[in-house]
């Protein structure tokens, strides 16, 4: 394993030097860092030139001025590490750290949506092949994958961000809308849903009937004005979450892992009043804390009711304490909306379309959460949006493929119910394919993130490359490629050694 990892990380760096020689060559080639000067009416227009000439050592030739830059990156083995500085004179790894930040930000909660929304698109349209919801979701897929990102930004921006704080000056829903909605929501789920006529029919009553309901409870309770969930609807979804995981994790024959599931939920719920009591003087760290002790919890429940299979009541225990806990945490914030956007910086118009956060705004860490959700709102979907449509694909090719194995005949063969056939046997393998393509688009998300953030006025690495390749700051330029180029690289690394967990028949070695 060592001696594989080494191997990898040489031939890593390898390419990583010869594609910043690469870039580094083509960013100074591409334009005059001088020409700012060069238009200027300054009447010491010729020292500032000879200036910044000697600063950055224009007067080298690219080629070799490349090494003059590596020796910067090598000085950090003595502990002088340095990226230098641009032309304005800022430190650039300083640049750096701030805008890497902010981009993580942004690429994490897409990445990790667009993984969870389109595998479980592609699973589940491959499970029901060439039924009406494959044919609907292969569709919008290929709809998604073909729209360039600066045109879904924009439309978002325009038709989501604008138009619905336009509409929380006078949030009303008419009864037509609310017909057609609850109408469009039933077909939806009944193509989803599919089986027999009667399950159909049963299915789109009940999703339109529910639909109608909620959307009337919001037109007569302004809710969007004042949303909240309450301890009825969270302890609702809560027991709908215990039975989802468990029919998912175990399987809902595996009556103690269901009981577990349902505990823990119930503990949740029971623990609503005294978080709310609490929740004041939490902050990041410590809603991270209460988390992981949720998820603890939920383990221990899972261990002492034990059953058949003690791991699959821990799985359900812990994976169900989660999703409670996060009911719990939207309906803390939900509860802060109100304070937020009657404050003075947002003055009614909460979605953000510029920047990462509000200026100027203060508050507790529910309010800055708020803001944070906002703004990263419309980018995140940009991002997802076009994702989730390729993940979609490759996971429903993947599965396909695996379901026709011999050995999933054989599982099969052998009595196994077909939740343990797809989710233990056929989900893990066809994973595999699918843990390179994450890999490799987590660097690209950061490249691909540039339109985005230009788009939404967001100061991350996007900004960074374009203020860079307009000022020809070649400085600045590596910096945004040493970095996309580092994460490429330790993602792979990831991305290799997770085959082997995936399946034990492959081995990570020299």
């Amino acid at each position: 394993m060592l001696t594989f990892l080494v191997r990898r990380l040489l031939a890593s760096l390898v390419v990583l030097l010869v594609a910043s020689y690469i870039v580094y060559v083509l960013t100074a080639y591409s334009g005059d860092p001088l020409e700012d000067l060069r238009q200027s009416t300054a009447r010491n227009k010729e020292y500032l030139m000879q200036q910044r000439t000697e600063k950055f050592n224009l007067d080298v030739p690219p080629p070799l001025r490349y090494f003059i830059w590596l020796s910067g990156l090598l000085r950090g083995f003595i502990g002088q590490f340095t990226l230098g500085e641009n032309i304005l004179g800022q430190a650039v790894t300083d640049q750096v750290a701030a805008a890497i930040g902010m981009t993580l930000q942004l690429i994490t909660a897409s990445l990790v949506l667009a993984v969870f929304i389109g595998i479980t698109i592609g699973i589940t349209t491959a499970l029901r092949q060439y039924s009406t919801y494959d044919y609907s979701a292969t569709f919008l897929s290929f709809l998604f994958f073909s729209l360039p990102s600066f045109w879904v930004a924009v439309m978002l921006k325009q038709y989501v961000g604008i138009a619905f704080n336009d509409y929380l000056e006078d949030p009303v829903i008419p009864p037509l809308v609310i017909v057609g909605v609850a109408l469009v929501a039933g077909l939806v789920w009944m193509v989803i849903i599919g089986g027999p006529v009667r399950r159909r029919l049963i299915v789109f009553a009940s999703a339109t009937l529910a639909t109608g309901a909620v959307f009337t409870f919001i037109a007569l309770t302004d809710w969007f004005n004042d949303p909240s969930l309450g301890i009825v609807v969270i302890a609702l979804l809560g027991a709908g979450v215990a039975v989802l995981v468990t029919a998912l994790v175990a399987g809902l024959r595996n009556r103690k892992a269901l009981y577990t599931s349902l505990v823990v939920a119930l503990v949740g719920v029971a623990l609503y009043y005294p978080f709310q009591l609490i929740s004041l003087s939490l902050t990041l760290w410590s809603v991270i804390a209460l988390g992981v002790l949720a998820i603890v919890v939920g383990v221990v429940i899972g261990w002492l009711f034990a059953g058949p299979d003690r791991d699959q009541s821990m799985r359900a225990g812990g994976i169900t304490a989660l999703f409670v806990g996060l009911l719990v945490l939207l309906d803390r914030f939900m509860q802060s909306w109100d304070i937020y956007v009657g404050s003075g910086t947002i003055n009614g118009r909460p979605i953000g379309t510029v920047g990462s956060a509000t200026p100027g705004l203060t508050g507790s860490f529910w309010i800055e959460g708020i803001d944070t959700f906002t703004h990263l709102l419309l980018p995140t979907a940009g991002l997802m949006l076009i994702s989730l449509a390729g993940y979609s694909r490759y996971s429903r090719a993947s599965l396909l493929e695996v379901m026709n194995q011999d050995y999933i005949r054989t599982a099969r063969a052998k009595g196994l119910t077909e939740r343990t056939v797809v989710v233990r046997h056929a989900f893990r393998n066809a994973l595999i394919p699918l843990t390179t393509i994450v890999a490799f688009d987590v660097g690209g998300l950061i490249g691909g993130a540039v339109i985005t953030e230009n788009v939404f006025g967001w100061s991350g690495m996007g900004k960074l490359f374009v203020d860079a390749l307009t000022t020809v700051d070649v400085n600045q330029m590596m910096g945004f490629f040493l970095v996309t180029g580092v994460v490429a690289i330790t993602f792979n690394l990831l991305a290799d050694l997770a085959y082997s967990a995936l399946d034990p028949r492959i081995r990570v070695n020299s």
